[in-house]
């Protein structure tokens, strides 16, 4: 149908419902999406943009571009479907599923529905067509063998992978990417003369130029050569690019912080309260760079006043700046070992939000009044400037605290009554945490520790003192302060919630515990109260760190949302994140909120509504998600790199999960994780029981269950897959002293195989005429 045939419609003399929204939003508004999709769906047939401009009576380039743009963005949204005819069609809502492709490494991928329903599994042919993070609008094309619904792509609204970082290969004439991310399965094909000159087995950066098609791989040209696969540092700068982290600042902001001193300017102290003569101080870990909090304790009649002073970022950090605009793109700062990509520029981070000892800063302060019982009654927020009296730390505070260590003590007398006061209020506040329920697990924190040619020289354990967990308890309580001053004001503004486990987990959870004989109380539903009631039934027991495991893996992750949905780990009905705006958004935001609330402006007025402030917690979490995933990456290529002169060693260790192809081990003291493949484990078959977390044979009986103690040798390390394979000793041993059984089990294998493939092939043909019988 041509575009003529439109000719007729015309829309521009009827209200748009949506004006006045459109209006604050716009300088030149342009009809709402909304009455876009009712003029298509008046006209009753697709229609080119040249007829939407036409019934609008949109005429100036202005106009134009902007419809251009939110056509695009409906598209992409799955609310419009633009045809090879260059036309505009409405999605039929009830056939067709909008959503975000996820990826695997085994070919097949899902769509995760924007709608919050059901993934789709889409199959190995289908996302040839897609890669991992491409928005596509699939239709349900029916259900696979495991009852799960099938998708098949109709249309893919957005390509949001533009550049591949990988190993350039080369092979029978052909050249290559082949990535560095699992989820990305396909290589892209490089053309002759777009290698930039790099060698085989380099590591490269390609920007894709032709996306994949159902038939046809992606293509691609090469634009940055990185180096030898492995060169020192090679782990973080292919991360890096991977997970597309920015890592350099736009001119903008480099413009923007020029005129930033190195000291606080004197009219920025005007009008804050001036603290600069209370004993604040900061406790970090010996090896931080950045302090963005201080805290004071004091006695009072009635128990304590506790003071958290944060370092204020939004004085500098203006909300719609380049600095902002940057900050919210990064939402968080990524640390990798001995390296970050902060947030904010370094003459923020390490300078003026830095709360460095003996220099003035401005900060943003919590007050709170706690009694005997470590009970917050009274809490508020003020400006302030201040001045750090001292730079501890956890080892330094604990030895004062835990040890009476003297000549520590005499260095810092003049502080030390206040840690005294500090730590008697933290055993209050531990007390109710107990009370509540707050979770408390003991988990194990690991630090890599290099030599001087950035090769790991060691792995060793972060021992957690007393001086860890009062600060932690003591951020946990302006936390939670910020979170109800918030609530109590109606602001727009993003918490931190973390939702109780799922009904299905629930019910996974008690059949395993009941195998063990044990029982966790409050019914379909348990409250924090009855997780911690039966962790500390287990201690002592041999299997605790077991149960441990499992009661941990029932839990649900924490996200950014404006949802009233309480924080469940932490047993409390209101949290966000207020004590680290240097290097998470979401503290700014709350930081710029409760200065919105101090200057007596409504709600209303602030500058990011609900509908703004949701899509930033996802925005967030995401961000969140990838830094983690980045330096999980990271440390796995590094331990890789680290066991590859220990193939052939022996290790004692920990079953630290189960699946379906077999366990993975983590060396006791090495704390480095292996897989030991459910084919190395003899002539046996063993089945998977994940509900009580192991592997049986079912010939011989025997188990692998999580937690159980085992002793492995490293069988091999794929520094590519980021992979280390373990085998059990005693399976070693079995092989050096049969080496004739290993040949006939091998042997018997391949004989198995050719049946199987023998049997397939009747099957195949069977029922078919012979091709004589066909003539």
């Amino acid at each position: 149908m041509s575009e003529d045939s439109e000719k007729g419609l015309d829309f521009s003399a009827i209200a748009d419902p949506y004006a006045q929204r459109e209006a604050e939003k716009y300088e030149q508004p342009i009809p709402s999406r909304e009455l876009i999709l009712q003029l298509i769906e008046k006209g009753g047939r697709p229609i080119g943009r040249r007829q939407i401009a036409e019934a609008f009576a949109l005429e100036s380039d202005d106009q134009l571009e902007a419809l251009r743009r939110r056509l695009r963005a409906m598209e992409r949204d799955g609310q419009l479907l633009f045809n090879r005819r260059q036309q505009y069609c409405l999605v039929d809502s009830h056939d067709l599923i909008a959503g975000r492709i996820l990826s695997y490494a085994d070919g097949f991928g899902f769509l995760k529905p924007d709608d919050a329903g059901d993934d789709l599994f889409i199959s190995p042919r289908e996302m040839n067509r897609v890669l991992h993070n491409d928005r596509a609008l699939v239709r349900v094309s029916g259900v696979d063998r495991k009852g799960r619904r099938e998708g098949k792509i109709v249309e893919v609204l957005e390509r949001n992978t533009q550049q591949v970082v990988g190993r350039f290969v080369k092979e029978h004439g052909v050249q290559f990417v082949q990535p560095d991310n699992k989820k990305i399965t396909q290589n892209i094909l490089i053309p002759k003369g777009k290698g930039n000159d790099a060698k085989k087995g380099q590591m490269v950066v390609a920007t894709i130029t032709e996306q994949p098609t159902l038939r046809s791989q992606p293509i691609g040209k090469i634009t940055e050569v990185l180096g030898a696969h492995m060169a020192p540092g090679m782990e973080i700068d292919v991360a890096i690019r991977t997970y597309d982290l920015p890592s350099v600042w736009p001119d903008e902001v480099a413009e923007q912080i020029k005129p930033f001193k190195k000291v606080v300017a004197e009219e920025a102290k005007q009008g804050r309260v001036d603290l600069r003569d209370v004993p604040l101080v900061t406790i970090d870990g010996e090896d931080a760079r950045d302090f963005d909090d201080a805290v004071f304790c004091s006695k009072t009649p009635k128990g304590w006043k506790l003071l958290v002073a944060i370092a204020d970022v939004s004085h500098y950090v203006q909300a719609g700046s380049a600095l902002d605009i940057e900050a919210r793109n990064r939402s968080t700062s990524v640390y990798f070992p001995e390296q970050v990509i902060p947030m904010l520029p370094e003459v923020l981070s390490n300078g003026l939000c830095s709360i460095n000892p003996d220099e003035d800063r401005l900060s943003m302060v919590c007050e709170m009044l706690i009694n005997e019982q470590g009970q917050v009654i009274r809490s508020r927020f003020f400006d302030a400037v201040m001045r750090s009296h001292a730079r501890l730390t956890y080892n330094k505070v604990s030895a004062m605290l835990e040890d009476k260590h003297p000549k520590l003590s005499k260095k810092y007398k003049a502080v030390l009554p206040h840690l005294e006061q500090m730590y008697a209020l933290y055993k209050a506040m531990r007390g109710q945490r107990e009370i509540r329920g707050a979770m408390d697990f003991d988990t194990q924190e690991t630090q890599i520790v290099f030599a001087e040619d950035r090769k790991i020289d060691k792995i060793i354990p972060v021992q957690r003192n007393d001086a860890h967990k009062l600060i932690e308890e003591f951020m946990i309580a302006a936390n939670s302060a910020a979170a109800r001053y918030l609530n109590r004001k109606k602001m727009p503004r993003l918490l931190r919630i973390h939702e109780g486990p799922s009904d299905e987990k629930i019910k996974t959870l008690k059949t395993f515990l009941g195998e063990l004989g044990l029982h966790i109380d409050g019914g379909d539903k348990p409250t924090p109260v009855d997780y911690m009631h039966l962790t500390s039934s287990i201690k002592g027991r041999p299997d605790a760190h077991l149960i441990q495991t499992v009661l941990l893996r029932s839990m649900s992750q924490a996200v950014y949302s404006p949802e009233k949905k309480g924080h469940f780990g932490l047993a409390l009905e209101a949290y966000t994140h207020f004590t680290s705006p240097i290097r998470r958004y979401p503290d700014l935001m709350v930081h710029r909120a409760i200065r919105h609330c101090l200057q007596g402006k409504s709600p209303e007025s602030f500058y990011c509504g609900f509908p703004e402030i949701s899509t930033l917690g996802e925005h967030c979490s995401s961000n969140e998600r990838r830094a983690d995933e980045a330096t999980r990456d990271v440390v796995s290529w590094l331990k890789c790199e680290y066991m590859q002169d220990k193939i052939g060693e022996s290790f004692g260790g920990i079953i630290s999960a189960v699946t379906g192809f077999g366990f993975f081990v983590e060396l006791a003291d090495l704390y480095v994780e292996g897989l030991v493949h459910v084919t190395s484990l003899g002539q046996d078959f063993f089945k998977f029981d994940p509900t009580s977390h192991q592997l049986k044979g079912e010939r011989t009986g025997l188990r692998y269950r999580l937690g159980d103690k085992v002793n492995v040798v490293v069988a091999g390390v794929n520094l590519d897959d980021k992979k280390i394979d373990f085998e059990l000793l005693a399976m070693q041993q079995r092989k050096a002293s049969h080496p004739s059984e290993e040949k006939k089990v091998k042997k018997v294998k391949q004989l198995d195989k050719k049946k199987s493939k023998h049997k397939h092939k009747n099957m195949k043909n069977k029922g078919k005429p012979h091709k004589k019988e066909k003539k």
